[in-house]
């Protein structure tokens, strides 16, 4: 080291500079690189190793403004993987970096923030857990800047957990809130994470579950220390203040620990956590806090980090020694000759001295990185044995309290004997075996004391190692820490500098659109002003007009005053006896006219104010009333896109009449709105018709809104379209009557074609079936019986001739397969039959005992949907009756299938439950008749049910099975024979689900056209739509299949 001194100062000044820039580069691109390496969008954890070195430059900075400075250009909004990896590492650089880290994160609280409210809007399953994670960290760097005492990784005795509760009740009760909050923010972080693992069945191996359960490790040390630190605050609470008072901290404890237990046992049963961290066990129950002796109990929960094996990468990437001894040669020397010259090809001793330091400086960098490494090593092994000896100091200090315990139970014991000496000599035995339990307590007592004194020395020894290892360290680190802490200092008061400017220009800008605004609305005010200044002077010219004519009267009535002055003075000399009382009656008449004359002026200019006012009052009434529909209409456009408005159904008849309605009064409303553009001292007619108007298309807007509830979707669709575009008309046309300029040129021509776009939607939409007089409707119900009836009759008698034609043309298995078949179908038939008529008394003992005075006909027409409902039942039946007989028929002949013998079974059997709802809508209950009906209706059941039976072992018995032999087929053969089978097993797969699409489009169709009419409301009313019953289906008349209504 004395060849130092040979050197030049200038050389050495200029080469020291250039090192410590150098190293200062080195180390940014050594921290951009780890930084780049654990944050990125790869979903697999953060490399320990990569956070060490993060970690590693906070202490060598003294600071975390290296990692912001490169976290705040991370794209971390395009990215919910490359947040949540961020969020990992900021929460590890808070436990274990530079103290000063803290305050640095709390100047990035807003992009911390801002980052948690993007991904909260956003359903990503990630981005959900980025929220849920950068509350935690706010609330994490929240606390330990409030309270200092509490390190970010938590780890305080407890006398300095005593020391910041304090003595005063209301500061350790706050406490206790905020340590339960941040237990919350933690544990709701391993539920979101346990449940996303849950819902998608992840192996903890994989390394897309690794990224997620990564962080779950600073979440177990941190909860473990909260959860000890809550124990203890909580015990403290209990004695300073009741039960009662507590009861909600005890709630909130024991739901934590539930939690914090529940999650415990599941990251202890994962694989990827047993080889990273050893995680303490709860007891089973929680402490009970109304007990002051269970805190001897409590055992504080020890989180055991292993020592992590060497990994399998060179050590030179830590630093990057080799980058460093490449780069600082040719940087020292191109300094050498930028300060000498070039060298002239001759070796002097300055080039050997400064060979020589080369040499040095990079042996001493290598001794320095082994150094580290070492000391690191080593700190590890003696963190990991503190750790162990504060779970043995912690067990020693749990059985000395324990001891103190016993030791004042026994004492207490002891008084109490010693109160009870003087009644017993057994007393006297008691005291003195307990003050024998006592002194083997003390001795035991004693003797924990001593083992505890001897591991608090042997704790101290091991922190004095620890202290002297880290002095090494700090020796050979505190010229380079200077440096960098002013270069750091620098830097720092430049980007302050760069922020003050910027929070200035934002100011400015802020200032600069504040005064915009302030001079729009000035603009708009002079506006105001110019426009009520040009009312005024319209008004003064129509008062100086009032005046001219006022003046002209004036002037007339001068002109005939001065008339007769002259008629009198013609007349003065033949009347002169009775010229005094002239000039006295002039006079009085000249005092009068004055009088009057000022009257009338003030009169006028009443008037005028009067006229004024009224206008105002007129035009201020109009305005409330445009407000009021205004509001009326936007309440209905915004039942257009209510989610609780879509269970509101309507009908189309209805929606045709509130439509028709509205169309009507924009008649009215144009009429008032001509009269009082003609007279707007009069807006009488305008209000009304404006209330009406905005009522009746309010009501045409949600009824049609209602009405597409129900409607095929291009008909919902436009019809929805229609009715808002109808609002917005409305509201175009109000918003030009609240403007005076434009009232009179308002015009109802875009309202009324929205309205008449909406009754021609509505026509489309009403049922198309056909329509029924409803005195026909008594006289239908009778004729569909009767010719129910009659088709019965005739299925009946047509299966007798099959019976006979049967026996006659077949014989054996045939035979018999065809008479059970008949007979059954024979049964159904009569039990139809039995059905119809007992339905058919059922409805005239209705019809009897409803109808009051009326007739039959006019029961009927009351009760329509009732009526057609009858009239679809006693159809379908005899429809189905028909289609039963023409199976049968078939089937009998060969020449039908017997699946639709079977089907048309099933039909009957819906149909015929279908006439029976029909028919006791209306019937009482204690009705006879109405029992008989539903005893034929389960008699029906169990006919259509043995014609089913019958039918499927009929045709088991005349199927004939072909006997499989496969015996005489080469392996070829059967090949083929098995590929041919195979695709016809595709065929008729795909020609099975296409025929169930069908069947379902038909039934589809089937209920929109059988159910059009009926679903329709009577009064009008938007309703809920009854569902739809799959089983009992309307059907058309007998033998065809023609519309609903048709007789």
């Amino acid at each position: 080291m004395n060849s130092i001194k040979s050197v030049p100062a200038r050389v050495l000044s200029r080469r020291g500079g250039h090192s410590l820039e150098a190293e200062r580069e080195q180390f940014d691109k050594s921290q951009a690189i780890s930084i780049s390496k654990a944050i990125n969008t790869q979903e697999a954890p953060v490399k320990e190793k990569h956070a060490r070195r993060i970690i590693l430059g906070t202490h060598h900075e003294k600071g975390a403004f290296t990692f912001w400075s490169y976290a705040i250009g991370l794209p971390l909004p395009s990215s919910a993987i490359l947040s949540w990896k961020f969020c990992h590492v900021l929460h590890k650089v808070l436990r274990d970096g530079h103290p000063n880290v803290l305050q640095d994160c709390q100047r990035y609280r807003s992009n911390i923030r801002e980052t948690g409210d993007l991904w909260g809007h956003l359903h990503d399953r990630y981005g959900q857990l980025v929220s849920i994670y950068t509350r935690l960290l706010l609330t994490k760097i929240s606390f330990h800047v409030k309270h200092p005492e509490f390190p970010p990784g938590l780890e305080v005795s407890d006398e300095v957990l005593e020391k910041t509760a304090g003595t005063d009740v209301n500061n350790i009760f706050q406490l206790t809130v905020e340590l339960f909050d941040y237990l919350d923010c933690e544990l709701k972080l391993s539920e979101s994470v346990f449940r996303q693992l849950n819902t998608s069945m992840a192996v903890s191996q994989m390394s897309a579950v690794q990224c997620r359960l990564a962080p779950l490790i600073q979440v177990i040390q941190d909860c473990s220390h909260l959860y000890h630190y809550s124990v203890k605050l909580m015990f403290k609470l209990h004695s300073c203040l009741p039960a009662d008072t507590l009861q909600g901290h005890r709630d909130r404890f024991h739901e934590q620990f539930r939690s914090l237990k529940n999650f415990f046992k599941k990251a202890s049963d994962m694989l990827y956590f047993k080889r990273l961290i050893q995680i303490p066990r709860l007891p089973e129950n929680p402490p009970n806090f109304l007990r002051a002796s269970a805190l001897a109990e409590h055992v504080k929960p020890v989180v055991v980090i292993p020592e992590e094996a060497p990994e399998d990468e060179e050590p030179e990437n830590l630093i990057e020694i080799s980058t460093t001894s490449t780069t600082e040669p040719q940087i020292t020397s191109d300094l050498f000759e930028q300060t000498f010259g070039p060298p002239n090809g001759v070796w002097d001793d300055r080039d050997a001295q400064i060979e020589s330091l080369k040499k040095e400086v990079e042996t001493l960098h290598a001794e320095m990185e082994k150094i580290k490494l070492e000391a690191q090593r080593y700190i590890t092994q003696l963190k990991a044995q503190v750790n162990s000896l504060e779970g043995e100091v912690e067990e020693q200090r749990k059985q000395k309290q324990k001891a103190l315990v016993d030791n004042e139970q026994l004492r207490d014991e002891l008084e109490r004997l010693q109160r009870v000496k003087q009644d017993s000599d057994r007393s006297q035995r008691l005291c003195a075996e307990a003050e024998k339990k006592a002194n083997a307590t003390e001795i035991r007592y004693t003797k924990l004391k001593e083992k505890h004194s001897e591991l608090i020395n042997t704790h101290a020894e091991l922190l004095r190692k620890n202290a002297d290892t880290a002095k090494q360290l700090t020796v050979t680190q505190q010229s380079q820490e200077e440096v960098a802490r002013v270069k750091e200092q620098l830097a720092f008061q430049v980007e302050q500098v760069k922020r003050e400017a910027e929070m200035k220009l934002e100011d400015q800008s802020l200032q600069m659109e504040q005064l915009r605004q302030e001079l729009e609305a000035r603009r708009d005010e002079l506006e105001q002003a110019q426009r009520s200044l040009s009312q005024a002077k319209q008004a003064g010219v129509e008062l100086s007009a009032q005046v001219d004519a006022l003046h002209a009267e004036k002037e007339v009535l001068r002109r005939s005053v001065s008339e007769k002055e002259c008629e009198l003075l013609s007349t003065r000399g033949l009347i002169e006896e009775k010229e005094l009382q002239l000039s006295q009656e002039a006079d009085k008449a000249t005092r009068e006219i004055r009088e009057l004359q000022g009257r009338l002026l003030e009169k006028s200019t009443q008037e005028q104010s009067l006229q004024q006012k009224l206008l105002e009052d007129q035009f201020a009434v109009l305005q409330e009333t445009v407000r009021e529909a205004q509001g009326i209409l936007r309440d209905a456009m915004a039942k257009l896109d209510d989610p609780l408005h879509l269970r509101c159904t309507s009908s189309p008849d209805y929606l045709l009449s509130r439509a028709q309605a509205a169309l009507e009064s924009t008649d009215a409303l144009e009429k008032g709105h001509a009269q009082y553009v003609a007279s707007m001292a009069d807006a009488a007619g305008l209000v009304g018709a404006l209330a009406l108007f905005a009522h009746l298309t309010a009501d045409t807007i949600v009824n049609g809104s209602a009405t597409s509830h129900l409607a095929p979707t291009d008909h919902a669709d436009r019809l929805t379209e229609t009715c808002r575009e109808c609002g917005q008309r409305s509201l175009q046309y109000l918003d030009q009557l609240k403007d005076r300029q434009r009232l009179g040129r308002a015009q109802l021509g875009d309202v009324q074609g929205a309205l008449r776009e909406v009754l021609q939607l509505a026509q489309e939409l009403r049922p198309k079936s056909l329509d029924i007089k409803q005195e026909e409707l008594g006289d239908m119900v009778e004729k569909e019986m009767a010719s129910t009836s009659e088709a019965i009759e005739d299925a009946v008698r047509r299966i007798e001739e099959m019976m006979s034609q049967a026996r006659n043309e077949s014989s054996g298995v045939k035979l018999e397969v065809n008479e059970r078949i008949l007979n059954s179908c024979t049964d159904l038939m009569k039990a139809i039959r039995l059905l119809v008529t007992t339905s058919t008394n059922l409805q005239k003992e209705i019809v009897e005992s409803g109808r009051g005075a009326a007739t039959t006909q006019e029961f009927y027409a009351k009760n329509s949907r009732w009526t057609e409902g009858l009239i679809s039942a006693s159809k379908a039946v005899g429809w189905g009756a028909t289609q039963l007989v023409e199976s049968a028929d078939r089937v009998v002949l060969h020449t039908g299938k017997y699946e639709e013998l079977i089907v048309c079974s099933h039909e009957i059997a819906a149909s015929t439950a279908q006439l029976v709802a029909a028919s006791k809508v209306k019937a009482e209950k204690s009705s006879r008749n109405l029992a008989r009906l539903q005893e034929c209706s389960r008699n029906v059941n169990e006919m259509a049910a043995n014609v089913v039976a019958s039918t499927k072992s009929g045709q088991e018995q005349i199927e004939e099975k072909d006997t499989m032999d496969f015996s005489g087929m080469s392996l070829i053969k059967l090949k083929k024979e098995e590929m041919e089978t195979q695709v016809k097993v595709l065929e008729l797969e795909k020609r099975l689900e296409s025929e169930r699409v069908r069947l379902g489009e038909l039934r589809k169709q089937h209920y929109v056209l059988a159910g059009g009419c009926e679903d329709a409301p009577e009064d009008g009313e938007a309703r809920p739509a009854p569902a739809p019953r799959r089983g009992i289906l309307k059907k058309p008349p007998i033998a065809q299949k023609p519309g609903l209504g048709q007789p």
